[in-house]
């Protein structure tokens, strides 16, 4: 992502102004009949480099609807669960709307509807384990929340968590994110970073690669990658790991392994399941495609449906226990909001109601197949990895390690997804160099997937472009 601090107008399609916030305000121009003043509003743009972010109007099942008329795929949205507009959770937003303000400090039925629920349909098998559920915003402040908590719990500061991890920039969520370019602070355009102080010391665990192209020939196995862990551990309060962030998808006996150690070690297990949860990963966790089962869940995202910010924090019945004669103070007004509550229970009906999960376990072999299909086509890339839909698409390139984001430069997964569009899809890269990623609602249907994997294939011609002359430069040297 880039950060956008300019004042912005978009004319037509074609043009687009930036102008410096120290420009006076209220500036206008007039372009033909049509006057178009300056945003006052900072924000983010989902791919690095400096072209002006998409302006989006509208949006109906898949796809958006754009300012200048285009209709695109949606193919890069984590958040959108079920899409855009669907009716039933647009009736669920009207009806909550018609509801007391009531704050986390209260009790409301709503609430207490949307625990039940969650722990009953999400967690239906997993009762034996799994205590209660807290409430809040974001999947970074649910993160927040929980690494503070392992804190409290274990008097322990230090935390774990495994390689090009992200877990969000809110609170010990931001020390806990390790891609280099994700700081929470400052990527100065000409170079360099101001970065704010870590909250917490961090312990970083090797990951394994589990791609299904470009995966080394020797991959170790999990308690290869996992051997030398109790000293690392040793002193955490929490390893928490994500199943997707960077790019790094695991198999079960990885979990297992990371589970048994952290265990060993004293320190509490957090899935981080703001991505995968709620249906991404063609289950309703990532976590349960192992034996393993953690000490609290993290989620987020789509876990509202697409029409409400809401995420939350589940709690083992041995970690609920521990929290018997104590008081969790950690507060949150808007946590739990009426809206929120209303939007997690229609998500809930309509997943099974529609039965969306086993439409995500079909699309997965359609994604792997085309996927394969295409990385043999262009050796641009590197390697594939994904599960469910969500899926990471690696270009060769300069080491992830080393990309910072300060530069107005366009990295060349942005030059993949800005070729995408003329493709009718938009694919985004989590501001990354030579890495795009594919989390397209879990409504999408057969004929639109290969849509939106053929408007990848014509995007990765741009990369194609970028390594054969890469190749050619190495060739003169």
């Amino acid at each position: 992502m880039r950060f956008w601090l300019w004042e912005r107008c978009r004319v037509n399609s074609n043009v687009v102004c930036m102008i410096s916030t120290r420009t006076v305000l209220g500036l206008v121009r007039r372009t033909g009949e049509r006057k178009i003043s300056m945003s006052k509003l900072l924000r983010t743009g989902l791919n690095a480099g400096d072209s002006a972010p998409l302006t989006v109007v509208g949006g109906e099942g898949v796809y958006f609807h754009l300012e200048d008329g285009r209709r695109l795929i949606d193919g890069s949205n984590t958040g959108g669960g079920l899409g855009h507009r669907h009716p039933a959770m647009v009736e669920a937003i009207r009806r909550a709307a018609d509801t007391p303000v009531v704050n986390e400090g209260w009790t409301w039925i709503g609430r207490e509807k949307a625990a039940d629920e969650l722990i009953s349909t999400a967690f239906k098998g997993e009762e034996d384990w799994v205590g209660a559920v807290r409430f809040c915003i974001s999947g970074s402040e649910a993160n927040d929340m929980a690494l503070s908590l392992s804190q409290a719990l274990t008097q322990r500061t230090a935390l774990a968590t495994r390689e090009r991890a992200y877990h969000g920039l809110v609170g010990l969520s931001r020390s806990m994110t390790v891609q280099p370019h994700w700081h929470g602070g400052l990527a100065v355009h000409a170079g360099g970073s101001h970065r704010p102080a870590a909250m917490a010391p961090v312990r970083i665990l090797p990951a394994p690669d589990g791609a299904i192209y470009g995966a080394p020939q020797n991959n170790p196995s999990a308690k290869q990658y996992l051997a030398d862990v109790a000293g690392t551990l040793s002193d955490t309060a929490a390893t928490i790991i994500d199943y997707t962030q960077g790019g790094i998808y695991y198999d079960g006996e990885y979990q297992d392994e990371l589970a048994l150690r952290a265990r060993e070690a004293g320190s509490i297990w957090i899935a981080d399941e703001v991505v995968t949860g709620a249906g991404r990963a063609g289950r309703w966790f990532a976590f349960q495609g192992a034996e393993s089962r953690p000490d609290i869940v993290t989620l987020g995202k789509s876990l509202g449906g697409g029409a409400a910010a809401v995420a939350a924090v589940v709690v083992s019945k041995a970690i609920v226990e521990q929290l018997k004669g104590k008081s969790w103070q950690n507060y949150g007004t808007l946590r739990g909001h009426p809206i929120s509550m209303a939007a997690i229970s229609a998500y809930l009906r309509v997943v099974t109601d529609e039965d969306i999960l086993s439409r995500v376990r079909q699309l997965e072999g359609v994604f792997a197949r085309r996927l394969l299909e295409i990385a043999r086509r262009h050796p641009s890339v590197k390697r594939v990895a994904g599960q469910g839909l969500h899926w990471t698409i690696e270009l060769h390139g300069p080491d992830w390690r080393l990309w910072n984001a300060d530069t107005d430069e366009e990295p060349v997964a942005s030059r993949v997804a800005l070729r995408a569009l003329e493709a009718g899809a938009v694919i985004g890269t989590s501001g990354e160099q030579t890495s795009l990623f594919l989390a397209p609602p879990l409504i999408i249907s057969e004929d639109e997937s290969h849509q939106l994997l053929g408007a990848l294939d014509h995007g990765l011609h741009a990369a194609d472009e970028e390594h054969e002359r890469t190749l050619r430069r190495a060739a003169v040297q």
